[in-house]
């Protein structure tokens, strides 16, 4: 297990760079032409793109966008608002090595069905279960006073938040993710997360066990039989109409 346990860093972009405008202006220009891909390097370029750490709030209004490319980035986090990006089927921050976690958001894109994640560099990956860092009086921060719970989507403070991480499989990956939720009522509401992994939603912190590798193997060994048996299943479903059919020939 790797021991080292990453500090939570806020206000990690600097608001008021000619980087971060032109960033918000290409955000702009995507949403208005209705581009179905968002790729910032080709825009910005290498010295401007590598100033970028977080994207902006404004990539709410990317609804046509299919395809997110962030290969190479520097970026250190992920808004809640790319929950809203309805299109997205694409995600590829590959070697964006400063993105340990992601928000929980990101599940709410229904069409999300393929990514490309360095996982290695994830908060509880099963290469090397990475901590993750303690939430007890250490908020994760976003911009502004208020954030929305991510489960019923109430406007609530960081005082009213309970922050809690989860491990859930998005795109082809399996991620972790911070969930803000305003009440028990929304965080039983949560998924059950991924087979392997901290089997509950969980602060975070040193004292937390995570599997093991013997342990994950053997869960992947389970969940292989399973998905084996259920394809057994459903083929043997499919085949009993055929021989229904069949006897019902014979009989008549």
């Amino acid at each position: 297990m790797n021991d080292r346990i990453h500090k939570i860093e806020n206000d990690v972009q600097d608001r008021n760079s000619y980087a971060w405008k032109k960033l918000c202006e290409y955000v702009d220009k995507v949403a208005y032409e209705n581009r179905e891909e968002f790729s910032p390097f080709d825009e910005l370029g290498k010295e401007l793109f590598s100033q970028i750490h977080t994207l902006p709030e404004s990539i709410s209004k990317l609804k046509k966008v299919k395809k997110v490319w962030l290969y190479g980035s520097k970026l250190k986090r992920i808004p809640p608002e790319i929950g809203q990006m309805e299109s997205l089927e694409y995600f590829d921050p590959y070697t964006s090595y400063n993105l340990h976690w992601f928000p929980y958001e990101i599940s709410n894109c229904k069409k999300l069905k393929d990514s490309r994640v360095s996982t290695r560099a994830l908060f509880g990956n099963y290469k090397n279960r990475m901590r993750f860092p303690l939430l007890t009086h250490n908020p994760v921060r976003y911009f502004g006073d208020t954030l929305k719970c991510s489960i019923c989507n109430k406007e609530i403070t960081y005082q009213q938040t309970n922050q809690l991480w989860i491990t859930l499989r998005v795109g082809t990956d399996t991620l972790p993710l911070l969930t803000n939720l305003c009440s028990k009522e929304c965080e039983d509401k949560l998924p059950q997360p991924e087979i392997g992994y901290v089997h509950f939603a969980h602060k975070g912190g040193a004292d937390l066990k995570q599997p093991t590798n013997k342990e994950w193997e053997k869960l992947m060994q389970q969940k292989q039989e399973q998905q084996k048996q259920k394809i057994q299943n459903d083929s043997t479903q499919k085949e009993e109409p055929k021989l229904l059919r069949l006897i019902r020939k014979i009989w008549e």
